[in-house]
């Protein structure tokens, strides 16, 4: 395996600058499915890589479970550093599996009782909270998607502006929001070096749905006008892997997109402009990422294999 072994583990950097121009650059939905792409692809093979680290690690310690063979010299110097490496390993993918773990757990967790919370209430799309706190989310739940929001954040808002707040929460249901912002959210526990684009995605998502609510409303100003407000008065959502009207985050950058012209939807970018150069930069990493691990998994499985006697 050699050094390959630990390329997915840095190669996340690669993706840095198109995780910064791509909300500037490209239109909303284009580039939360690429950062999330990009993200999920590298996180799975740095998670690959820090379990066949552990393997060698793991043959290095009395009373391992793990066949004897599995701790012959030619497996060990398949790693280099093994003796390092391998057993820093152990606990790092271990802390991987339990962030992991944990993430999910609360975005399960806390649709059950949102759900339950919401049962008594008439079964619309809309569920109007009589609460003093402002708030506005999108709950998906398959057939049971719904936009909740308090009476107070309602009576923040102008009838259009309430327009543009159910526009964006549905948007934010329709295009399976919650779906990408869970799956950044893991990537940024597998892989520390992919918080960037964790963040990105958050403000992505949140673009799309903002274009989506100035298209239905008619009015980009309006949906401006009426994020502005929201993010005064509003406490966000309840956890990160949720959508809503006026989650924390750059709002100044998102009022001032809106009060500008449209973005033009690109399926990639040219080659011969920044963003361009930064997306096949991230794509050529994502690359060499998912080639390395998979060279260095069936290197692994090729020196047990010939290890292990039968």
């Amino acid at each position: 395996m050699g050094v390959f072994v630990f390329l997915p583990l840095v190669l996340p950097l690669t993706a840095w600058p198109i995780a910064r121009l791509a909300e500037q650059r490209l239109h909303p939905r284009t580039a939360t499915r690429l950062l999330t792409a990009l993200a999920v692809v590298m996180a799975l093979c740095s998670t690959v890589c820090l379990g066949l680290l552990m393997v060698v690690g793991t043959a290095q310690l009395p009373g391992n479970p793990l066949p004897d063979a599995w701790s012959d010299p030619e497996v060990r110097e398949a790693v280099p550093y093994d003796e390092v490496a391998g057993k820093l390993a152990i606990p790092a993918l271990l802390a991987v599996l339990l962030a992991c773990g944990r993430t999910l757990g609360r975005h399960g967790r806390f649709r059950r009782r949102a759900h339950r919370a919401l049962a008594g209430l008439p079964r619309t799309q809309v569920a109007v909270l009589p609460d003093e706190v402002p708030y506005a989310y999108a709950l998906p739940g398959g057939r049971r998607d719904r936009v909740v929001v308090t009476t107070a954040m309602l009576s923040c808002l102008e009838p259009t502006e309430r327009r543009a707040l159910f526009a964006h929460e549905r948007a934010h249901l329709a295009a399976r929001h919650h779906r990408f912002l869970l799956a950044v959210q893991l990537t940024a526990r597998a892989n520390p070096f992919l918080r960037p684009l964790r963040t990105a995605v958050s403000y992505t998502t949140e673009r799309w749905a903002d274009e989506e609510a100035a298209q239905t409303v008619g009015s980009r100003r309006a949906v401006a006008c009426a994020i502005g407000k929201a993010a005064l008065v509003s406490r966000g959502t309840p956890i990160p892997t949720l959508a809503g009207f006026a989650a924390p985050g750059p709002v100044p950058r998102r009022v001032a997109a809106l009060l500008g012209p449209a973005p033009a939807l690109r399926s990639w970018p040219s080659v011969f402009t920044s963003v361009g150069l930064a997306a096949w930069g991230a794509a050529a990493g994502t690359a060499v990422s998912a080639l390395s691990s998979a060279n260095s998994a069936v290197t692994m499985v090729l020196i047990l294999h010939a290890a292990t006697p039968l």
